[in-house]
């Protein structure tokens, strides 16, 4: 397995009081002593589930990619590599796919991985019944056969373009066929029984997930003997907890503490490009957010670049597209420049001419300084008459809130972020604004339905040359802009932070942060 670590770090200005008798850090805080046997990674939001049908968010996959793997794996650079396939051929119009699974797997029970045991795992995946939520990440896919023991064959409906980095998502990982084996549709799992390098420990519910090492791993076993992954939303609290050596990594340093962090000789901040996109969702089917003029009014009423500079301090940039410039598909359409007169007369034509009163929900933790976009936002809006009362709530609950079917869904906005982990429009496009992605099975959470959209999306799945599919998804781009499904707001940035004694951590530009390479030095 072909990992490499493209970690990039800043230069540490040596700042040290004198030392006292016990060991500290910037601020006078005491140091815990270093467990070498124990990696702990502080990340902000909970798991949703470790069930790979399940699993919807970024922090689920960073967990779950340590104990269950998938047929292909994405290198920081986009490269396909194998992983529990070993090779793959299409025939001469790409609707029959051949994979040859690795020989010599075994799941952490005990029972071999083969062809029949991905088929079983890739049968549930696109199960209408099991309702996966990224089941369209597989939408193709007609008939799944096991044709020899370690041979796997997928027929397609039709050509699928982006079929290879679909298989190289997260959510599609092969867990062991005794747990799914008579697992009913709607049954579920706590801890995944996989292939990877570590294995379910414990999950203490609201506090931390812990793994131990897979001593019989394919592959090259780990270094580190236990890995931690524990739930910290506060901001303050991560930086605090790395500081006092309590984690020995976490994700999301918001920008304003960069300087401190690196202020100290015991940490290095890491910076790496992201493929996610923020963006504040209308509820499209809920008045008064069925009339186009009211949800341009919103993007003109938001200064994207004042939340760049000011909250992030730089960090990232506004978004001109639904997903961003490292995606094959994206063409720049926007931004929507920040025009506040320009929202109230849009806000009067729409018989809006006093603003209205409405209610913003948003992630505490989820995404840097989510709640602090989300206030300014909000003061943003009451500028131009619209009265946004903020809402919050735990990830898991946030993400079933906003899951729910139109005649149910009791939100008018919400703030969300989405990585295109593929690399692919598809995945950045079809999955949130086709309208057959509605919810409940779906990610179509704000109910967009345009039909020359649909068409266009619909076209460029089937289409396998790039110069024929990159102009669908530029004419879907510039529609979707045009609807204004939601406020555009920013292409995030990654900024890690890591103990200075753990080498070999992978902060992926996918937001994975991988620790099967990591070790103490």
């Amino acid at each position: 397995m072909s990992k490499k670590n493209m970690t990039v770090t800043v230069g540490l200005a040596v700042l040290m009081l004198a030392l006292l008798a016990s060991p500290l850090v910037a601020g006078g805080r005491a140091e815990t002593a270093v467990d070498r046997d124990t990696l702990r990674i502080a990340i902000g939001a909970e798991p949703e589930s470790l069930d790979p049908v399940k699993m919807t968010s970024a922090p689920a996959a960073t967990v779950g990619e340590h104990v269950v793997e998938r047929l292909i794996y994405m290198e920081e650079d986009g490269t396909l590599t194998p992983m529990l396939a070993t090779s793959w051929e299409a025939n001469a119009d790409s609707t029959v796919w051949t994979f040859q699974i690795r020989q010599g797997v075994t799941f952490h029970d005990g029972a071999p991985l083969n062809a029949e045991a991905v088929r079983q795992n890739l049968a549930r995946f696109v199960d209408p019944d099991v309702g996966a939520a990224y089941a369209f990440l597989l939408g193709s896919v007609q008939d799944i056969q096991a044709t020899g023991e370690y041979t796997l064959q997928l027929r397609l409906a039709q050509p699928f373009a982006p079929i290879l980095s679909h298989l190289s998502h997260s959510f599609i990982g092969i867990v062991s066929p005794n747990q799914i084996r008579d697992l009913p549709p709607e049954g579920t799992f706590e801890n995944p029984i996989g292939t990877g390098p570590y294995v379910m420990d414990r999950w203490s519910r609201g506090d931390s997930i812990r793994l131990s090492v897979n001593e019989d791993y394919w592959g090259s076993t780990p270094q580190i003997p236990n890995l931690v992954f524990n739930f910290i939303p506060e901001e303050s609290a991560r930086i605090v907890a790395l500081e006092t050596g309590e984690a020995d990594a976490i994700m999301a340093v918001p920008p304003q503490d960069v300087a401190r962090l690196e202020a100290d000789p015991n940490i290095d901040v890491v910076f790496q490009t992201s493929v996610r996109t923020i963006y504040v969702s209308f509820n499209n089917v809920r008045e008064p957010f069925t009339d186009v003029r009211v949800r341009r009014a919103l993007n003109y009423a938001v200064d994207k670049q004042a939340i760049v500079d000011s909250i992030f301090e730089g960090s990232g940039f506004v978004a001109d597209a639904p997903i961003p410039d490292a995606v094959f598909g994206h063409t720049s359409v926007g931004p929507y420049e920040y025009d506040p007169d320009r929202a109230r007369e849009l806000l009067a034509e729409a018989g809006y001419p006093d603003g209205f009163s409405m209610t913003l929900h948003h992630p505490t933790g989820r995404y840097p300084l989510d709640a602090t976009v989300a206030q300014a936002v909000q003061s943003m809006l009451a500028d131009v008459g619209v009265d946004a009362r903020l809402e919050t709530r735990e990830w898991s609950s946030y993400l079933q809130f906003t899951a729910q079917p139109p005649e149910q869904a009791e939100y008018d906005m919400f703030m969300l972020g989405w990585g295109t982990v593929t690399l692919d429009a598809d995945y950045g496009l079809y999955a949130l604004l086709h309208t057959r992605q509605w919810n409940p099975n779906g990610n179509n959470r704000g109910f967009y339905s345009n039909e020359r959209v649909d068409e266009l999306l619909d076209q460029a799945r089937v289409e396998t040359n790039p110069d024929q599919r990159a102009p669908m998804y530029h004419e879907a781009v510039q529609l979707i802009w045009e609807d204004a499904p939601w406020i555009f707001l920013y292409n995030a940035a990654q900024i890690n932070a890591v103990r200075t004694n753990v080498e070999g951590l992978i902060h992926h530009p996918l937001e994975n942060l991988s620790a099967w390479d990591a070790y103490f030095r």
